[in-house]
Formats: C-alpha cells, structure tokens, sequence
C-alpha cells in the first residue's frame, strides 16, 4: 500500500513540474496598490491552493451549523411524548 501511494505522489509532482515547466511566462496581477508577477503555473498552484483551503474551512465550519428547524422540533415533541 505504501508503494502504491508512493507512486501516485511521485506521478503527481512529476505533472506538477511539467505542468510548471509548460506554463513559465509570467503573467501580472494588478490589485490597485500593487502588482505581482508569477508565472503561470505558480498561479494555478497558488488558486488551487487557496480553493482547497476555502472548501476544507467550509466543510470544517459546515459541521457545527445549528440543526435545522425540522430536527429541533421533532426532537422537542420527542422529549414532551417521555415526559409523565
């Protein structure tokens, strides 16, 4: 098993280093007060990256919504129905 994930991470970084070396022009971003310059491929990275983040924090912040109306009131007509 650790041989087959070994695999898998060695064929990721190699199309990553592919992926880098196809897409070496730069391309300038402009945020008004300053402007940076990477090259292609460290800007996907850098939005894939950011994407990953964005929706494990929404999936991790997803967990601890409060139940919905339906489920609270269903629970609190369960705990009238044991009351004596």
């Amino acid at each position: 098993m650790r041989l087959l994930i070994l695999l898998v991470v060695i064929a990721f970084v190699a199309l990553g280093v592919m992926l880098g070396a196809l897409n070496a022009d730069l391309v300038v971003y402009d945020f008004g007060v300053a402007s940076v310059s990477l090259p292609k491929g460290a800007a996907l990275l850098a939005a894939l990256l950011v994407g990953w983040l964005l929706g494990g924090l929404t999936a991790w912040l997803g967990r601890f919504r409060r139940p919905s109306r339906g489920k609270r009131s269903s629970r609190a007509s369960g705990e009238a129905s044991r009351a004596p």
